[in-house]
C-alpha cells in the first residue's frame, strides 16, 4: 500500500542539509511501516531500534548526551557500522525521552547521518516538560489513509489520479461511482491494518472486528499510560464523543457525562486524548476574523476521533446503514460527513486553522484560516443544498465566498462553490492554498 507521506520523506532525504525527523501521530497509523518501507526504497541499509522492545537503548541514552558514545553503542547493538546510507529509526521514542533531547546532539555530532523517530504516545511525551531540541529537528505528521490513499490501495489508481488533478468535469460521469467508493471508505476508514483485512478477505465483519482490536488497544493505553484519578475520566470523554456527534448541534457538553460534570474536571482528559492524536476538538468561534484563534469560545466546541470507520465501529453502525443502502450514508450520516470532512482536511494540510461558528439560530460547520484566509464551509451529506445558516454567516460578515462539500457534483454559484465530499483532499492540496486568486 502506497502512503501519500512518502514523498515528504523522499524530500528529507534528497535535501542536501536534513535535521532529525520526528513522526507524530497515533497508534496503528503506519508509522512503523512507513519508515522502514523508507529504509527499503532509499538507503542501502536500516538500523531499526524499539524503545520498547530493547531496554538497553535506555541505558544507551541515560548515560549522557555524548553523541559520538551513543552512535558507537547503537552500532554494536545494529552489528555494523553507520554510513550516510543509513536510516537510523528510532522508534516508540516516548518510552526514553532523554532520547529526544539527544537528538540535539545527534544533528550537531553527525549531520551525515539519516535519523528518523517515532512513537504512539508522542505527543503525550512532548508535553511533559522535556527538554526539547527546539530548532534541530523537523516534523511530519502522519493520520490515517485518507480517500486518495484509500482508492490507490482498493487498485483505483487511475481513479485517484483523476481526482488529484481535480479536472470535476471530466468526473462527472463517474460521480456514482466515487460515491459508491467513498462509503466503502466511511465503513472501513483508514486505519492500515483494516484496510489491509479488508483487502485480503473483504469480509465485513473481519474489518469489524480489527476496529473493535484498535478500540481495545486503545483504552489499553489509557490504562497503562493514564494516572488512575484521571483514568476513568477519559474513558468517560472517548465514550461519549460519538454520542456527542450524533446530536444536531454536535457540540460535546460536559453535563452529558454527568450532571454537574465542570470543564475544569475534564480539560485534562481532552488534552491527553488529543496530544495523542485520538480526538481532535473543533473550537467554537464568534467571528470569522483573522486571527481565528483571538475569538475562539473556549467552551464550545466538537470534539471528533482520529478515524472515521472507528467512528462507525463505537456505534456499531451496519454495513447496510452505509454501503449497501440507496440513502447516503442513514441517519448517522451529519456526524460521519463531517468527521470525514474534519479528516481530509487535516490530512491534505495540518497547518490548517480549524474552527466552526454559531449562534442562537445559525451554526456553519467549519470556519478555516490559512495564510490570512477565512473561508466558512457547510458540510452536506446528501444532495439538498439549502444553507440559510451559510448565507447568514456570508451576509452578517460580508464574507466574499464559501465552499459547501455534499453528495451532489461540482457547480459553482455566484459566491458559494460546490465540491462532491470525495473531493475535499483534491480541494485542500490545489485549490485552496491560491484561493485569494481564485476567480468567483
Amino acid at each position: 500500500m502506497q502512503r501519500l507521506a512518502m514523498r515528504d520523506l523522499v524530500q528529507w532525504k534528497n535535501r542536501d542539509t536534513h535535521l532529525p525527523l520526528i513522526i507524530q501521530g497515533a497508534r496503528q497509523v503506519g508509522k512503523t511501516w512507513l519508515m522502514l518501507e523508507l529504509g527499503r526504497l532509499h538507503f542501502k541499509r536500516t538500523a531499526y531500534f524499539n524503545f520498547e522492545e530493547k531496554k538497553v537503548l535506555q541505558e544507551v541514552f541515560g548515560k549522557d548526551l555524548d553523541a559520538r558514545r551513543i552512535i558507537q553503542e547503537l552500532e554494536m547493538l545494529a552489528e555494523f557500522k553507520f554510513t550516510p546510507e543509513t536510516l537510523i529509526i528510532l522508534d516508540e521514542i516516548q518510552a526514553c525521552p532523554v532520547a529526544l533531547t539527544a537528538l540535539k546532539y545527534l544533528a550537531e555530532g553527525f549531520p551525515q547521518f539519516y535519523i528518523v523517530v517515532a512513537g504512539s504516545l508522542l505527543g503525550l511525551t512532548l508535553h511533559q516538560g522535556i527538554s526539547f531540541p527546539v530548532g534541530k529537528v523537523e516534523f511530519l505528521d502522519l493520520y490515517p489513509f485518507n480517500f486518495e490513499e484509500f482508492l490507490m490501495a482498493m487498485g483505483e489508481e487511475i481513479k485517484a489520479e483523476k481526482l488529484l488533478a481535480g479536472d470535476f468535469a471530466a468526473l462527472e460521469n463517474f460521480h456514482e461511482i466515487y460515491i459508491d467508493l467513498m462509503k466503502r471508505y466511511f465503513y472501513i476508514g483508514g486505519m492500515p491494518r483494516v484496510l489491509e483485512v479488508y483487502l485480503k478477505k473483504e469480509d465485513w465483519p473481519l474489518v469489524r472486528r480489527e476496529q473493535k482490536a484498535i478500540l481495545n488497544y486503545y483504552l489499553m493505553d489509557f490504562s497503562k499510560h493514564i494516572p488512575s484519578p484521571d483514568l476513568e475520566k477519559t474513558i468517560e470523554v472517548w465514550n461519549n464523543i460519538p454520542a456527542a456527534l450524533a446530536k444536531e448541534n454536535k457540540k460535546f457538553i460536559y453535563r452529558d457525562l454527568h450532571p454537574g460534570a465542570k470543564s475544569s474536571e475534564y480539560a485534562g482528559a481532552i488534552a491527553w486524548l488529543e496530544a495523542c492524536g485520538l480526538a481532535q476538538p473543533v473550537q467554537h468561534v464568534s467571528k470569522p476574523e483573522i486571527p481565528l484563534n483571538a475569538f475562539q469560545d473556549k467552551k464550545g466546541f466538537k470534539l471528533f476521533l482520529n478515524d472515521i470507520g472507528l467512528l462507525g465501529a463505537m456505534n456499531d453502525l451496519a454495513v447496510a446503514d452505509l454501503v449497501e443502502g440507496h440513502k447516503l450514508f442513514g441517519q448517522y450520516k451529519g456526524a460521519l460527513a463531517e468527521q470525514y470532512v474534519l479528516q481530509e482536511m487535516r490530512a491534505a494540510n495540518p497547518n490548517v486553522v480549524i474552527n466552526y461558528w454559531s449562534s442562537s439560530t445559525n451554526e456553519v460547520d467549519f470556519v478555516i484560516q490559512y495564510e490570512g484566509q477565512v473561508l466558512p464551509i457547510e458540510v452536506k451529506a446528501g444532495i439538498n443544498l439549502q444553507a440559510k445558516s451559510l448565507a447568514k454567516l456570508m451576509e452578517k460578515f460580508n464574507l466574499p465566498r464559501a465552499i459547501r462539500f455534499s453528495g451532489a457534483k461540482y457547480q459553482r454559484g455566484e459566491k458559494i462553490i460546490d465540491y462532491p465530499l470525495y473531493a475535499v483532499g483534491t480541494f485542500f492540496k490545489h485549490y485552496f492554498p491560491d484561493f485569494s486568486k481564485y476567480k468567483l
